[in-house]
């Protein structure tokens, strides 16, 4: 049996394995959780004692088998919370993400898989995210950052890379969402913002920064 710490360690080390597919080192970890990399060197034999990782000085760390199976689980019952608390409870996209933290750790996979059923088996949970299915397995998403778009093409925003709340809330503001139509009508140079329009209605301005982490599935022109 895991503890919540060790649970929140291996789903951030698989996320920063999926992300860069190698190996990750102790000060991505570090930064990932937000602790001291002395702290995760700790909490990392830890965990390669119960046999969830591979764990080589200066080489990195990698999930085993079973430590990746762990992750994948409390990812899964994570994004299932959120769409419950959005479909269900009405909470924004920019709120959920703490609360399902918490949920996240709840030990029963009776819950998690009545859960499922209830919510009609979601692919995707409030921000984009594949949620895994009971067996482990993940959908693969063929999407791209809004940045690499070329003017005058379009796209379908499927997803966000960053998850923060402020992120969220910009686009809120903005009025992007999820399944909305982005066409990408103009580039500046000097800084790489764009004009874009949305809905093929208000064109928008946006940094590069913003387009970067906005994700879209790439449409004929």
């Amino acid at each position: 049996m895991q503890t919540l710490s060790e649970e929140n360690y291996l789903k951030a080390i698989w996320k920063l394995v999926e992300n860069s597919g190698v190996a990750v080192s102790t000060n991505e970890i570090a930064a990932s959780v937000q602790t001291s990399p002395a702290s995760v060197t700790d909490m990392l034999k830890k965990l390669a004692d119960k046999k969830l990782i591979s764990y080589q000085r200066y080489r990195g760390v990698t999930l085993s088998a079973k430590g990746r199976s762990v992750a994948i689980e409390v990812v899964r019952k994570h994004r299932l919370w959120e769409v419950f608390l959005v479909q269900q409870l009405g909470f924004k996209w920019d709120e959920v993400h703490d609360i399902a933290e918490q949920l996240e750790h709840i030990r029963s996979n009776e819950l998690t898989e009545k859960l499922d059923k209830y919510l009609g088996f979601p692919k995707t949970d409030p921000h984009g995210d594949p949620i895994p299915d009971k067996t482990g397995k993940i959908s693969e998403l063929h999407q791209i950052p809004l940045s690499k778009l070329e003017k005058g093409k379009k796209g379908i925003m499927t997803g966000v890379a960053d998850h923060s709340t402020q992120f969220l809330q910009l686009l809120d503001k903005h009025g992007i969402h999820l399944g909305d139509s982005i066409e990408i009508k103009e580039t500046t140079a000097y800084d790489l913002s764009i004009a874009i329009a949305v809905n093929k209605k208000k064109t928008i301005h946006i940094s590069n920064s913003v387009s970067k982490n906005i994700m879209v599935s790439k449409n004929k022109s």
